[in-house]
Formats: structure tokens, C-alpha cells, sequence
């Protein structure tokens, strides 16, 4: 009976961890919000929690967005910002935290920092539509007319020329 209990907290415990590249988003932003905390700070929730405003007002795109997820800014819709302040309080690594805002959000854990791609070296063939048409999108490009695939990567093979100072682009 004892076994069969652990044995059920133990897998869920396992579902629940997060695997790499997991929350990505949340684990960054804990991370770098938690590092500019001082000692004094960090021990108390309702000092966390104010600092987290703080933080929150410099933030831009992904951290911005976790933080309105949070409550952090002043049009944030919904607050758990205990949910933060409390485990850091603690001195729970950021993984942990974003395990237990991930069960309270899901929303927390979709968001994802937007890959880096080199134009020199990516097999354009091997991208999605969709990452194509945001190349072109970045480059403030339209593709007249492309309805295939072959259509979007001859667009851009076409543009490259023009862009290839800034061959990288985000994703």
C-alpha cells in the first residue's frame, strides 16, 4: 500500500519536473530578477514583490509578457506574485518556482525566446513556412504571389543579397 502511494508521488513528481529548455522564459527571468536582489530583500515576500514591479517596468517582449502574467505591471489582469515571492524568499531555485507558476498558468510556460538563425549557414529547405514568411516579414518584405514553399525560399535567396550585412535574424 505504502509502496503503491510513493510510487504515485514519485511519477508524478517526475511529470511535473520540467525538462530542458522547459519555461525557458520564466527560469531567465527568476534568475536574473533574483540575482539583483539584495540579502535584506530577499528574505522578505512583500520586499520581493515590490522589487518585481520595479524589475518589471525596464522589462521588453518575453520578460515583459511573464510579468504581466504574473501581476508585476500595473495592467496586469490577475496577481500570483506570492507564488513567486514566498519560494524566493525560500532560496527554491528558479526551475522549482516555474514549476509551481506553471501548475498555477499554464500560459507562464509557452513562452519562448525567439531563436537565433544565420542566413549564411541555415538549409532554408529544412524551415517552416511560417519562419520563412517571418524572415521576410523582419526584412519588411512581401512575397507576391508565393503559395509554395519553393515560392518563399526563392523570395528570400533573391533578398539575401541585400540583407547579408544582417544575415542573422530572430525567429
Amino acid at each position: 500500500m505504502w509502496l503503491t502511494i510513493t510510487l504515485v508521488f514519485t511519477m508524478a513528481s517526475f511529470i511535473t519536473a520540467l525538462r530542458e529548455g522547459d519555461c525557458e522564459v520564466c527560469v531567465a527571468t527568476v534568475n536574473k530578477f533574483a540575482n539583483s536582489l539584495s540579502d535584506d530583500v530577499k528574505s522578505d515576500p512583500k520586499k520581493i514583490e515590490e522589487e518585481f514591479k520595479k524589475f518589471c517596468k525596464n522589462t521588453k517582449s518575453k520578460e515583459n509578457r511573464f510579468c504581466y502574467y504574473l501581476g508585476g505591471l500595473e495592467e496586469s489582469a490577475t496577481g500570483i506574485l506570492g507564488e513567486l515571492s514566498k519560494p524566493l524568499s525560500w532560496s527554491m531555485p528558479a526551475d522549482k518556482i516555474c514549476e509551481k507558476l506553471r501548475k498555477m498558468d499554464a500560459q507562464i510556460c509557452d513562452l519562448r525566446y525567439e531563436k537565433q538563425i544565420d542566413l549564411r549557414t541555415v538549409d532554408l529547405k529544412k524551415l517552416k513556412v511560417r519562419d520563412l514568411k517571418k524572415i521576410l516579414n523582419d526584412w519588411e518584405e512581401t512575397c507576391e504571389g508565393c503559395i509554395e514553399k519553393t515560392d518563399f525560399i526563392k523570395r528570400i535567396e533573391e533578398l539575401k543579397p541585400k540583407y547579408s550585412s544582417s544575415s542573422k535574424t530572430e525567429l
